[in-house]
């Protein structure tokens, strides 16, 4: 199961990014689970200073934009 990360908090960046990550998902048809990291501190321990962020298993993949649902597709699928 892959643990998919939302960095941010809960901005309407972070909310649309959300969205797109949960398409992406679906559409590969990936046993995940979603989980929104609000808290700035440990936003800030990924070393992300600007969000929204994503992460997979932990690892930041992309963070400071809204990537495409492709882009997404991509990230996941690796």
């Amino acid at each position: 199961m892959k643990k998919l990360q939302i960095l941010g908090p809960g901005c309407p960046k972070c909310k649309k990014l959300a969205e797109v990550t949960e398409e992406a998902a679906k559409a590969l048809g990936l046993d995940y689970e979603l989980v929104k990291v609000t808290d700035i501190k440990e936003i800030m321990g990924f070393g992300v200073m600007m969000t929204p962020g994503l992460a997979v298993d932990g690892q930041v993949k992309v963070y400071g934009r809204i990537p495409s649902l492709e882009e997404v597709k991509n990230l996941l699928s690796k």
